[in-house]
């Protein structure tokens, strides 16, 4: 044990009996960095099944509650460039299931031969 002084400009000083190694651990981790938010991609197809659209909605949702943004990005090969109204679709289904903690930040638009969404946490 030691005699720490914790409150010097007080009258009188303020001193306690305490560990200082602790102390100092204890302040050395209060004073932790904010969190640096990220952009996570999800990378979706028009041919996605089901199921897997979920699994990534459940790791969309990971991402967001974590404070990270979230790009979902719908890729085109080939022919499925002509039928981009189910994937819009999709991307509005993805954008139903996360909106309770997600809020758009870019909608859906062609680029090339990708899709994107991004999504904020709210």
């Amino acid at each position: 044990m030691d005699l720490v002084e914790v409150a010097a400009e007080a009258t009188p000083p303020v001193c306690r009996l305490m560990n200082y190694g602790k102390f100092k651990y204890r302040q050395k981790k209060a004073h932790h960095k904010p969190h640096v938010t990220h952009l996570k991609e999800l990378r979706l197809r028009p041919k996605t099944d089901a199921h897997d659209l979920e699994t990534k909605i459940r790791q969309a949702r990971k991402f967001l509650e974590k404070k990270d943004k979230v790009l979902v990005n719908m890729i085109f090969r080939g022919r499925e460039r002509m039928h981009t109204e189910s994937a819009k679709g999709m991307l509005d289904e993805f954008i139903k299931a996360l909106e309770d903690v997600a809020k758009i930040e870019k909608t859906s638009a062609m680029d090339g031969r990708r899709m994107g969404i991004i999504l904020a946490p709210k």
